[in-house]
């Protein structure tokens, strides 16, 4: 099946997605954390991520969120000219900061939201798009009157993530509204949602054979090489995840160090890159890597996993 890595604020900027592909590949498509319009323009710090330039090599598609077909528009004639064909628009986003202005997941208790977004899509035809999003705000089954909504608009794909965004990253998920969803979708589908090891993927293509692959976030955080090892059929010891979580730092801390001036501020930059880490490192090495008070002592703590 094919692997989609997730966008992830604060994570997977460009700097990130070069090192990886580079390092590790195994990835069909990379996305972009979502691009916005914030009064009325995109920010300049989004801008730079999703430039061609700082993507160069990289299978990259630019995620978009828009709470209408209006903010769509205006996403859209920033990114076509960089020479984008296709653009994933998120209606997931779990975040209140997102949801509470009706954007993300914020959509799905709209159907007369998306249908705005979607006409907008079905006028672009020299674009193509794909949708990222969630059974529901509040409830598991708020999808089901925005599906024949999306069935009827042209997609290359639909990624569903079997939550609520009420429950964010917790709990179980829905995998009979997962089942019942697919049965109704009328565009190749994409799961994700929990996948941290091989055995998670190769469990979820068994049980749907129907899908056209799998996106995965905090698991190829946690483990960068996961979908390399899925694609050689070969696990990784838990001492060989640790050198290539090590390695891809290094590429990072090199990258970083280019453009951050301070060591502070470059501490406080590289030390997100282990948040999701703790799986695969332990919890020794994970705190003692987040309580280095200095570059110098975090530094020491990185190179004691070698």
């Amino acid at each position: 099946m094919e692997i989609h890595f997730a966008p992830l604020q604060g994570y997977t900027d460009d700097c990130y997605r070069r090192e990886h592909h580079l390092l590790l590949s195994g990835i069909d498509c990379y996305y972009t954390p979502f691009v916005r319009l914030e009064h009325g323009t995109v920010r300049e710090k989004d801008l730079r991520d999703v430039r061609p330039e700082f993507n160069e090599g990289v299978p990259l598609v630019p995620q978009v969120i828009a709470r209408d077909g209006q903010e769509l528009s205006a996403l859209i004639d920033v990114l076509r000219p960089m020479g984008y064909e296709r653009l994933d628009i998120n209606m997931g986003c779990p975040f209140t900061l997102q949801t509470r202005h009706g954007r993300g997941a914020g959509l799905l208790p709209n159907p007369e939201a998306v249908e705005d977004i979607c006409r907008i899509v079905r006028q672009h035809e020299d674009l193509a798009f794909s949708v990222k999003m969630r059974l529901g705000l509040h409830e598991v089954d708020e999808w089901q009157r925005v599906l024949p909504i999306l069935n009827d608009t042209p997609l290359v794909h639909i990624c569903l993530h079997p939550r609520t965004a009420d429950e964010g990253y917790a709990g179980t998920v829905h995998m009979d509204e997962f089942e019942a969803f697919a049965r109704r979708c009328h565009h190749p589908l994409l799961y994700n949602g929990d996948l941290r090891t091989p055995a998670d993927i190769e469990r979820i293509a068994d049980q749907y054979p129907f899908l056209k692959g799998v996106m995965i976030g905090r698991g190829l955080l946690a483990r960068p090489s996961l979908a390399l090892e899925y694609r050689t059929h070969h696990n990784l010891s838990a001492s060989e995840q640790a050198l290539h979580l090590v390695g891809l730092h290094s590429l990072l801390l090199e990258e970083y160090a280019q453009f951050i001036p301070s060591e502070a501020q470059l501490h406080q930059k590289i030390r997100t890159f282990w948040d999701y880490a703790e799986p695969t490192i332990g919890r020794k090495a994970w705190k003692k890597i987040h309580k280095a008070g200095t570059l110098r002592n975090y530094m020491n703590a990185v190179l004691q996993l070698m």
